[in-house]
């Protein structure tokens, strides 16, 4: 799948821990590489996908979404899954393409990224050791739709919220967690003082999950 994408790639042969970040609404694949540096002292492999919906968001300005957003209401399921099932197979191909460890790798995303980063993950939790969901929620249409396995009990998963998220609002992360709890995960759950953002207490606590829970080599 032709998805357009920027990355990361470490110095040296590989393979590297690697991190797929899915970016939020109205940004691109460009948006969460700035993190790169910050993750893993820069040695971890980070692969930003871009989504494929575009709309303007400035004078001669483009974003990104993964599927269309209307307020107050669910994604549409048909939408999702066809760009979910498209996502799956760019990270198929991302894999065959750069030297990503398979035993150290992880999804993560940004807000509407963070659906994606879930779909992922609790999808296929076999592949990933872990999800990092970043100001973001699960709802029900998702988590209805994936399937409970052993494997879920072996996968981390770190949510990080603002208290001030105006966007999307603190409580539907705590209703999220709870939606994850009987998937069995080992969940991390932090608030922090900010907004619709990622703050560097928060970007602190994201780096210590990948290298303690994620990246370290599998026993």
């Amino acid at each position: 799948m032709k998805l357009l994408h920027t990355a990361h790639v470490p110095e040296g042969d590989g393979p590297f821990p690697t991190l797929v970040l899915c970016h939020g609404w109205g940004a691109s694949g460009h948006d969460l590489l700035g993190l790169a540096p910050h993750i893993y002292g820069g040695k971890a492999l980070v692969l930003c996908p871009q989504g494929q919906v575009k709309m303007p968001v400035g004078p001669g300005a483009f974003g990104y979404g993964w599927f269309n957003l209307v307020p107050g209401q669910p994604p549409n399921a048909e939408e999702f899954r066809e760009r979910s099932a498209e996502l799956h197979l760019w990270v198929d191909e991302a894999i065959e393409r750069y030297p990503v460890d398979p035993t150290r790798l992880a999804v993560g995303g940004f807000s509407q990224g963070g659906l994606m980063a879930f779909e992922l993950g609790l999808r296929d939790p076999a592949r990933y050791r872990g999800i990092a969901a970043l100001s973001t929620w699960l709802p029900d249409i998702l988590a209805d739709d994936l399937p409970k396995t052993p494997e879920h009990e072996q996968l981390s998963v770190l949510m990080l919220h603002g208290t001030e998220d105006r966007m999307i609002e603190v409580e539907r992360a705590r209703e999220s967690r709870e939606r994850l709890r009987p998937f069995g995960v080992r969940l991390q759950y932090r608030e922090f003082p900010m907004a619709h953002e990622i703050r560097p207490e928060a970007l602190r606590t994201l780096e210590h999950w990948l290298g303690e829970k994620v990246f370290s080599t599998p026993t």
